[in-house]
């Protein structure tokens, strides 16, 4: 018997999702999402539980296609990617401390085979066994960030400010300017499990979009 070979994009892109705990511009590609958009502090919000449910509901029913004879043209076998958010406010500047007029968008990458029709498909299949989702509330779609400034966060979500100093730092040092409050949006991407993980050993990827200063100077 072989073994099959998975899919972990995890570990297949690690510039992408295990950056090391200093910072680093990279260019991110385009890459399709499965989306779902809401606003508020995440913490007892029901709308921000529901669009993680829509989320993983989707992304697995995709994943299972091949167990009900509705396997993709070009499927292959694959870890279902980590949770990823964006966050922005309406004008001014973002702060990770200030949570009541967050905007924020909660996707998962979906594999390369995964189209409009496949996202329809799951869409129907999830509905039809969970009537109760808001199935209009999700969306299928590119997302280019382009040049970016990254790095590991270590420790609990209330640690990230001390960790974005470093970036803001580094954005400084290098001649760029953040886009965030610029049209630009705050990206984590979630490596840990909360409800498995201790606080202190928790892995989020920190990402800030960025731009060059014309001319090089400030």
């Amino acid at each position: 018997m072989t073994n099959k070979r998975v899919l972990d994009y995890k570990k297949e892109f690690k510039d992408l999702y295990m950056p090391k705990d200093k910072p680093m511009l990279i260019v991110i590609p385009s890459v399709n999402f499965i989306m779902c958009d809401g606003n508020g502090d995440p913490n007892n919000n029901s709308d921000f539980q529901q669009a993680i449910d829509l989320l993983y509901g989707l992304s697995f029913t995709i994943k299972m296609s091949k167990m009900k004879g509705n396997q993709p043209e070009g499927y292959f076998e694959y870890v279902v990617p980590p949770l990823e958010g964006l966050w922005w406010i309406d004008g001014g500047g973002f702060s990770l401390e200030v949570r009541d007029n967050w905007k924020w968008t909660l996707m998962i990458r979906q594999p390369e085979f995964v189209n409009e029709d496949v996202f329809k498909w799951a869409c129907s299949e999830l509905i039809r066994k969970k009537r109760e989702m808001q199935i209009e509330k999700v969306r299928f779609e590119a997302f280019d960030e382009g040049l970016c400034v990254q790095i590991m966060h270590i420790g609990p979500y209330s640690t990230e400010p001390e960790t974005m100093k470093k970036i803001e730092t580094f954005i400084l040092k290098e001649g760029l300017r953040n886009k965030v409050g610029n049209g630009g949006k705050h990206h984590e991407i979630y490596l840990s499990d909360p409800r498995k993980s201790k606080p202190e050993n928790m892995k989020t990827v920190l990402r800030q979009p960025v731009e060059k200063v014309k001319g090089g100077s400030h």
